[in-house]
């Protein structure tokens, strides 16, 4: 029974040890300008939050989206093709690839990607 209890004291005392010497280092950054100021992705957060929004920008963001989320689809197809030695799944990814090279031709015809006009 002491051992019990002097073991829960231990364990309180270091866990209020922990807590104070925490609560001692947050003191001294508690008036920090950066910790206050929001971040916006590098705007600056003070600013008009009507400015022109980069198209370009988003552009690269959406193929790299269609583009991620095609090699989620496409990467378990070795291991399909390993197990099932099944030419249907072959056929799908091919489908799959040609679509998006053809809609990453459109936008290069269209220049979208151009990013120096």
């Amino acid at each position: 029974m002491i051992n019990s209890f002097i073991f829960f004291m231990c364990s309180i005392f270091l866990s209020l040890l922990i807590f104070f010497f925490s609560w001692f280092l947050s003191m001294r950054m508690m008036m920090s300008k950066e910790k206050f100021s929001s971040y916006e992705c590098g705007f600056d957060p003070h600013s008009s939050s009507r400015l022109p929004f980069s198209l370009q920008f988003f552009l690269i963001s959406i193929l790299f989206l269609i583009f991620d989320v095609e090699i989620i689809l496409i990467s378990p197809l070795p291991i399909l093709l390993k197990f099932n030695m099944n030419n249907f799944s072959l056929m799908w990814s091919n489908l799959i690839i040609l679509i998006l090279f053809l809609g990453l031709y459109h936008e290069w015809n269209e220049g979208s990607l151009m990013w120096l006009n």
